[in-house]
């Protein structure tokens, strides 16, 4: 698996769209026990959710080097690479215990963290040799500025930006003004921000992550990995890095539910991507094979493309015609959304099909067809 950062353009969305959404990350340490360390890896590799069509989960894991010894870390990342596909973030500051890590993981391409005052010419050898992106670890951002010119002049330039503040009002204030002086073409700043909102309150930790999210980091590194609190931070993440100037649509056809035979019902919605998996999943729930066609409403929901003449009985007429489900159901019958009822009279004289007004509420999908559906 790869993970694509940077190449931010603007500094608020509505300009043009952000390019890349952030990747999270849960940290794991190597100082747990051994025989923790096996487990928690495959756990937090198996983590997925299903939103709108799409599976997700985490993006990375950070593997740090607590313990200062490089067996120790080496161990742990070789397990990594046994129980995960997932990307590699690789936390050390002590350049031995980087290259023996790196020595079983290179062929991961993991980010090296991070390069110091102290420590940048042997990490930036370490990232040249297996070329390798490298994280910068500043103590603020004039500290951060002069090291990336160092490491530049070395020759390397896959880096990623860490200012080293860790209070979250600093981190905001840090990120803003790297998006800020790097769209001002301040070349040094011209990197993706990995930000780390740690915290022993798992709550705090995500409350955290999600400012990072808002304010231009390119990667989150968390400690909880509570599933609920990962799904909140995923489904804020996917509002956010959406393009603004293209409508969440789905192709305008038609969608079976299960294995649907000749009497299968029929279901109208729109082609906006949420309403759509929303009475799909419901669908599905119910157990009862069939039918769903989207209406092509430009990408809006139901209420609001009826409001603006987008979802009419002339429009859903034309799709019962022109669809070809009338070739696969020998009934005609057509459940319409309860909030468009207005539109069943009319509907039935257009289409010549039996209107019945279903649920205003796609999660009404399941007990109504098992009451009212009758071919």
């Amino acid at each position: 698996q790869e993970l694509a950062i940077g190449n931010e353009t603007v500094l608020f969305r509505h300009e043009k769209r952000f390019e890349h959404a952030p990747g999270l990350a849960v940290l794991i340490k190597d100082t747990l026990p051994v025989t923790e360390i096996a487990p928690k890896i495959s756990y937090l590799s198996s983590i997925a959710f299903e939103r709108l069509g799409e599976n997700y989960g985490l993006d990375l894991l950070a593997l740090e080097n607590c313990s200062g010894e490089p067996a120790n870390f080496k161990k742990m990342v070789a397990v990594a690479l046994e129980k995960s596909n997932l990307p590699f973030i690789l936390m050390s500051e002590n350049p031995k215990a980087m290259a023996a890590a790196l020595g079983v993981a290179a062929q991961r391409k993991p980010l090296i963290y991070s390069a110091s005052s102290v420590n940048y010419q042997e990490m930036t050898g370490l990232a040249q040799k297996y070329n390798l992106p490298l994280a910068v670890k500043g103590t603020g951002l004039d500290d951060l500025a002069a090291l990336v010119e160092k490491i530049t002049a070395l020759g390397h330039e896959q880096l990623v930006l860490d200012s080293g503040a860790r209070e979250t009002g600093q981190v905001l204030f840090d990120q803003t003004q790297l998006r800020r002086l790097a769209l001002r073409l301040f070349k040094r700043f011209g990197y993706p921000a990995i930000t780390f909102a740690l915290d022993s309150d798992p709550i705090q930790s995500v409350v955290k992550a999600g400012i990072f999210l808002i304010k231009y980091a390119g990667i989150v590194v968390l400690t909880g990995d509570n599933p609920a609190d990962l799904l909140s931070l995923i489904t804020l993440r996917l509002n956010i890095y959406t393009d603004p100037q293209k409508p969440m649509v789905v192709e305008s056809k038609i969608y079976p539910v299960g294995s649907p035979g000749k009497d299968a019902p029929v279901v109208i919605t729109t082609n906006f991507s949420l309403t759509y998996y929303c009475v799909a999943n419901d669908f599905e729930a119910s157990r009862v094979p069939g039918y769903i066609i989207p209406v092509d409403t430009d990408g809006a929901s139901v209420l609001t493309s009826w409001a603006a003449g987008k979802l009419t009985a002339e429009r859903i007429s034309e799709v019962l015609q022109n669809s070809g489900i009338a070739e696969l159901v020998t009934h005609r019958k057509v459940i319409i959304p309860g909030g468009v009822a207005m539109l069943s009279k009319r509907l039935t004289r257009l289409s010549g099909w039996e209107v019945l007004v279903g649920p205003r509420e796609s999660s009404g999908i399941p007990s109504y067809l098992k009451r009212k559906w009758v071919t």
